[in-house]
């Protein structure tokens, strides 16, 4: 029950600290609020909602995950990866505009919360489903930011 806890308090953490570096929150954000948007990109409460739904699925994901024997090392590594990248995405979009930079950011935490899924189907089996949220809102940011480096 404790990993699943601490799982909770780092990746809810890691989207506070990412907010934090963010600057400001979208609304405010002159710069963005001017960026040539893609047309499918949804209203900000969604954003919200759906990194709180991730979260939670991940951590579960991760608590369950770190009990496969043999493993624990490699996962702990790749997950401190995964909040690096996650957290490094808001200020270098937001508050540096670097869209070219943030695009190889979101493309690498694609792959590997990609990677994660493959072995979570692997190893954990119907837990490996908890992933399935990340991938699919990592692909639509990854199709929001791609417009942005594209049409900016």
């Amino acid at each position: 029950m404790m990993r699943y806890v601490l799982f909770f308090i780092l990746n809810f953490g890691a989207l506070g600290l990412g907010g934090w570096l963010m600057g400001s929150t979208p609304v405010d954000n002159n710069w963005y609020q001017a960026l040539n948007k893609a047309p499918w990109t949804p209203p900000g409460w969604v954003f919200g909602f759906a990194w709180t739904c991730i979260m939670i699925c991940y951590s579960l994901f991760m608590g369950k995950a770190t009990q496969v024997d043999g493993q624990t090392n490699m996962l702990y590594i790749l997950f401190a990866l995964q909040l690096l990248l996650n957290v490094m995405w808001n200020p270098v979009f937001f508050r540096w505009h670097m869209l070219g930079l943030s695009l190889v950011v979101i493309l690498s935490l694609t792959l590997l919360v990609a990677w994660f899924s493959y072995w979570g189907f692997k190893n954990v089996g119907v837990w490996g489903v908890l992933m399935l949220p990340y991938i699919i809102w990592l692909c639509i940011a990854c199709s929001l930011n791609w417009y942005a480096f594209a049409k900016n």
